[in-house]
């Protein structure tokens, strides 16, 4: 049966390269290439099947692109314009960041795999074609009620309470001011907000003014009341139990475990919290540039990102509740 499939996926190979200009030896080096990746890595069925599908396009446009049969030492003489064309084609042929990557990274495992076994094969240019950046995922906020019952669950989920009302003013901070988890973990005592604002020095040393709400305000008043350890001016204001700063695999243990409790995604997590921060303001009429601020974005279209999300929850209250929607 394995046997059959082989010499099925090798006639396929044969079928797709038989319209394209290729010598003799470029054929067998790109079948020796598919059985070195049956046999020898055990790739999937449908993983060697789109490796042979990029190859094989790849081929058809090295061909029509150099005007001449495709040969080893044609795809050995190759440079990066070369390569960096096909990608070009590729994407208007309407294949995403993602397509793009698996096709250059399917004719750089041939490449890889000529260099090995055939003699004299060498292209340093493909080393120099990196594979298209993704976009940046679009920040996965919680609902308002979904952080709330985050921070008040917190609280009762350690047998120590001075550690439970840690962790409801870390989480209160992270989602009142919208911290990143390094900069709320790298306070001190005495940076600790005690008016209406705080200063935060975030990514680059850069500093900024972030307001402070009352609740947040409170809840490490009542947080450092009960913590056990020292509060000497540059000890750190949020402690583990043995009185030392406490580590961020820490919180994010803890909130996997509030999160598992509540049934929240796997996206719940406390950068969650900041972008929960982010989202809410914007929805409540924030301006872009102030919110770039309090993040501390050095750039405006890393806070641009949710407006997306927004514009994501818009289209589902839409949806819900707009009568025409529901026809």
């Amino acid at each position: 049966m394995a046997e059959s499939a082989a010499l099925g996926r090798l006639e396929a190979i044969d079928h797709l390269i038989s319209g394209i200009r290729t010598d003799a030896l470029a054929t067998e080096a790109v079948r020796d290439w598919l059985t070195w990746l049956q046999h020898e890595r055990r790739a999937a069925d449908h993983t060697v099947d789109a490796y042979l599908r990029d190859v094989s396009v790849f081929l058809d446009f090295i061909s029509d692109h150099q005007g001449q049969e495709v040969t080893l030492a044609v795809l050995s003489s190759l440079k990066p314009f070369d390569f960096r064309a096909w990608l070009a084609r590729r994407k208007n042929d309407g294949l995403g960041n993602a397509s793009l990557g698996r096709a250059l990274s399917s004719i750089k495992s041939l490449y890889r795999f000529l260099e090995r076994t055939r003699d004299e094969f060498h292209n340093p240019a493909i080393n120099s074609v990196r594979t298209p950046k993704r976009p940046p995922p679009i920040p996965k906020p919680l609902t308002a009620d979904e952080a709330q019952w985050t921070i008040d669950l917190a609280g009762a989920m350690q047998d120590e309470a001075w550690i439970g009302a840690r962790d409801v003013a870390l989480l209160t901070l992270l989602y009142g001011c919208g911290l990143r988890i390094s900069e709320a973990l790298g306070l001190n005592v005495d940076e600790a907000p005690k008016g209406d604002h705080l200063i935060i020095t975030g990514k680059g040393g850069k500093q900024r003014m972030v307001p402070v709400l009352e609740i947040v305000r409170s809840a490490i008043t009542e947080y450092s009341a009960m913590c056990p350890y020292p509060r000497d001016a540059d000890s750190p204001l949020f402690v583990g139990a043995r009185g030392k700063r406490l580590h961020p695999s820490v919180v994010q243990k803890q909130v996997k475990l509030l999160r598992a409790a509540l049934g929240l995604p796997e996206t719940a997590t406390p950068h969650a919290l900041r972008h929960s921060f982010a989202t809410h303001l914007l929805s409540a009429g924030g301006d872009l540039r102030t919110i770039q601020e309090l993040l501390g974005h050095a750039s405006l279209s890393t806070t641009q990102r949710y407006t997306e999300v927004d514009a994501d929850r818009l289209l589902q209250v839409y949806e819900n509740a707009h009568p025409r929607a529901k026809s």
